[in-house]
């Protein structure tokens, strides 16, 4: 097996663990035996338990001396909750490493440099864009700048409202596309909308399965805004309730609690408030193929007043979801 064609693995690894590790990274690892046959798959599991490597260890057992190490993250060189993964690798007879991504946490880094005084190869930079937009984008956001990383998502129709003209929205997307975002949802650490938007749709922000039952993980539903929830609401009693405006203070006070992964859902009014505020680091729009004409758009009071205003994207990704398109950007830089 190549080093890439393991990365790949690596990746999936991290992914099939995204949303249960925060605040730690969903790493991935993949260990080869000295012959490059695939002996040893590991995901970091829930805070205080192993991280990806040790896992991958544990499994490859004896077949890894002298063996490659192949994973999505730096491996770490501090003591926390756990021992350091570099000295893991080191104890296992690793003889080379090979990461996607150098940690820019600095009380977890210099995990290659110790590798490398201890006579390990190190290689970096291995699919480390698929690994930073992918498993990764949301932690190491989380890393580099302190706060959590927001996905804005809406459905709209082709002319850009959010609902008709008499308030109705469901549903504009398809079932494909709603079956995708409750897939989404169990990969999050926190979806977010206003008490508007609790007030006019009632929403449980649960993931759910195709037969509407609850999946084995939830996200931290969040609501914002000053006002009271109605009585009987299905957040009334389930979500935390944000009494500010501020995106800032939002963010704030979900990083505190360990959140690293935001998913904001709420109506133009929130999500307006967040593009002000600069703090929407990707956009995942759903355009189904209606046309409405009137009603309400999909973001309103973002600041822009003229053209020269624009919030300019970068689009990543184009796909279809059933019969909508589904567009991922993320603001330039």
């Amino acid at each position: 097996m190549t080093p890439e064609d393991a990365m790949v693995l690596a990746i999936a690894e991290s992914e099939r663990v995204r949303g249960t590790t925060s605040p730690n990274p969903p790493v991935g690892c993949v260990i080869l035996d000295e012959h490059g046959k695939a002996v040893g798959f590991g995901g970091t599991q829930p805070p205080g338990g192993p991280h990806a490597e040790v896992m991958a260890l544990k499994e490859a057992g004896t077949k890894a001396q002298g063996g490659t190490a192949v994973v999505t993250l730096e491996p770490c060189s501090h003591f926390g909750r756990t021992p350091p993964c570099a000295e893991a690798l080191q104890e296992a007879g690793i003889k080379h490493v090979i990461h996607a991504v150098t940690d820019p946490n600095p009380r977890a880094a210099g995990g290659a440099r110790r590798l490398e005084e201890a006579g390990i190869t190190v290689e970096s930079g291995l699919l480390a864009d698929e690994v930073s937009n992918g498993p990764l984008r949301a932690w190491l956001h989380y890393a580099r700048t302190g706060r959590p990383h927001v996905t804005w998502k809406y459905a709209a129709s082709l002319d850009g409202r959010v609902a008709a003209q008499d308030g109705t929205s469901r549903w504009i997307s398809s079932e494909t596309s709603r079956k995708e975002v409750h897939d989404m949802r169990t990969k999050l650490d926190a979806i977010v909308v206003g008490t508007t938007t609790v007030k006019k749709d009632d929403p449980a922000l649960t993931a759910r399965d195709d037969d509407g039952m609850p999946l084995p993980r939830q996200p931290l539903p969040v609501v914002v805004g000053m006002s009271d929830l109605p009585d009987g609401a299905k957040l009334q009693h389930t979500a935390l309730h944000l009494r500010t405006h501020d995106p800032d203070e939002v963010l704030r006070a979900l990083a505190e609690r360990g959140v690293v992964d935001v998913l904001l859902e709420g109506g133009p009014t929130v999500a307006g408030a967040f593009l002000k505020a600069g703090m929407i680091d990707r956009v995942l729009a759903y355009i189904a193929p209606a046309l409405l004409g009137d009603g309400p758009a999909a973001v309103l009071g973002a600041g822009v007043s003229t053209i020269t205003d624009a919030v300019r994207l970068t689009v990543e990704d184009v796909t279809m979801s059933g019969p909508d398109l589904r567009i991922s950007a993320v603001p330039q830089i």
